[in-house]
């Protein structure tokens, strides 16, 4: 009789572990990120058009005026090939070890820097883009619910913008409690379709409209000081425009995946079509749009091109359900986040009341500080190069330096090393840009008003 106390406490031991393991899945299968594993490559193509082109690219021709044809031309074009190369290394280190993915960026993060580390070194900035990003496109989306409603109807009575940024939020309050991000696969489809639309009207009717009389190309802040602000604050701009990286391997979580056919091939594929598509809205809008309007164009090409008004207030409706489809994008890792807290740290049941309450709770968030806040370009520029620059600049060199140890002076160090200091220069100049923008601009602001 006395042999047998081992084995029952071992057996007790095994139950115990497998009940954990079992409330663990259980906690998976639930969260947004890891709940649905069975997404096509074609998926990832238009979830990751949704989540990079944003309403950021309104604004490349006005970024393009502050920096002048040479610096604006190679940093457009530089910033589409290292992001390119750091998304296809996040892509890679998503099953780099066997049997394992991680699902989420800062898991990753805790994989190159360790447990602790790595979340802190990630988690805050993750969180300060996407809630940023969420925030920001609060504002776009009542702007262009504004603009829609100014040009259609130009004798009626003039909306506060708060109350376009309230319609735009309620359509948040019910989209917001889809369980996945498969299931936003349609909304997020729709987007990318709207994205590519509206920026071929930004630059077909920029050429039908013709260069602008007197148009000029030269900087138009008459200090230098001025000059070299706004040249910051474009760095800022454009580091925005490229910004999907933040959700990458989100996307990636949703791809089946098996030792056989592992998921970076479908998600490789995707990503190649989208960066392909982002190519085909950002050159062509950057590039016309600065070369018809010259340093006269807004922070928002649709406001310079008045007329035809139709076409201009279709535009805008495109850009507001875009900008439903990216707030979703950007929304879905951060409701991870917080339902994973509740549930595995602060032990609370996953039930349906729970989601209802805290993502309700987020989208009125976010609507308050963007209705508090509105003011649009500078706040780019200032996010932009905060957090942005880090985690799609030189985040995933850091990692990759980390894990893979190339050998010095190679040419994946070499590679990684540019993309870094290139990164960091912006982190560090952008903001400084964006926060006299937002200076300037609040010397003149009423709250609410």
């Amino acid at each position: 009789m006395g042999t047998q106390a081992p084995t029952d406490q071992n057996n007790y031991a095994s139950t115990d572990i497998e009940e954990k393991l079992a409330k663990q899945k259980a906690i998976d299968d639930w969260l947004p990120i890891t709940s649905s594993r069975n997404a096509k490559w074609w998926y990832s193509a238009f979830h990751n058009v949704t989540a990079m082109v944003g309403a950021g690219v309104l604004s490349l021709p006005y970024a393009m005026s502050e920096l002048g044809w040479g610096p604006g031309v190679v940093i457009l074009v530089l910033s589409w090939i290292i992001t390119l190369y750091t998304l296809w290394q996040m892509v890679e280190m998503h099953e780099m070890v066997p049997g394992k993915r991680f699902d989420r960026y800062h898991e990753l993060g805790q994989y190159a820097f360790g447990e602790k580390l790595g979340l802190y070194i990630v988690v805050p900035q993750q969180l300060v883009v996407e809630v940023g990003v969420n925030i920001v496109y609060m504002v776009t989306g009542g702007k262009s619910l504004q603009k829609v409603h100014n040009s259609v109807c130009p004798e009626c009575k003039k909306i506060k913008l708060t109350y376009f940024i309230m319609i735009f939020a309620s359509v948040h309050f019910v989209l917001s409690h889809l369980p996945n991000l498969n299931s936003i696969s349609g909304v997020s489809l729709a987007a990318a379709v709207m994205s590519l639309s509206y920026s071929t009207i930004a630059w077909a009717a920029s050429v039908n409209k013709g260069v602008v009389d007197n148009v000029q190309y030269g900087y138009k802040a008459k200090s230098t000081s001025g000059t070299v602000f706004n040249f910051f604050n474009a760095l800022g701009e454009v580091a925005f425009a490229y910004a999907g990286h933040n959700v990458v391997l989100e996307i990636q979580a949703t791809i089946p995946s098996t030792p056989e056919k592992p998921s970076k091939g479908p998600m490789w594929r995707g990503v190649v079509v989208a960066y392909i598509v982002v190519a085909l809205c950002y050159f062509p809008v950057a590039l016309i749009g600065y070369y018809i309007f010259g340093n006269s164009v807004d922070d928002n090409i649709l406001m310079s091109l008045q007329k035809p008004v139709w076409l201009i207030a279709m535009a805008n409706m495109f850009v507001v359900i875009h900008v439903i489809g990216s707030y979703q994008i950007y929304a879905m890792p951060v409701f991870d986040m917080i339902e994973t807290v509740l549930v595995k740290k602060l032990n609370f049941r996953p039930t349906r009341t729970l989601r209802f309450i805290t993502r309700n709770i987020y989208v009125a968030f976010t609507m308050f500080v963007g209705i508090t806040f509105p003011f649009f370009g500078g706040l780019l520029g200032f996010f932009g190069g905060f957090a942005f620059a880090p985690t799609t600049y030189f985040l995933p060199c850091i990692m990759w330096l980390a894990i893979y140890k190339p050998r010095r002076f190679s040419l994946s160090w070499w590679c990684n090393y540019i993309c870094i200091f290139f990164g960091v220069l912006l982190m560090v100049l952008s903001p400084i840009g964006g926060l006299r923008t937002i200076i300037i601009e609040a010397k003149t602001y009423k709250f609410y008003s």
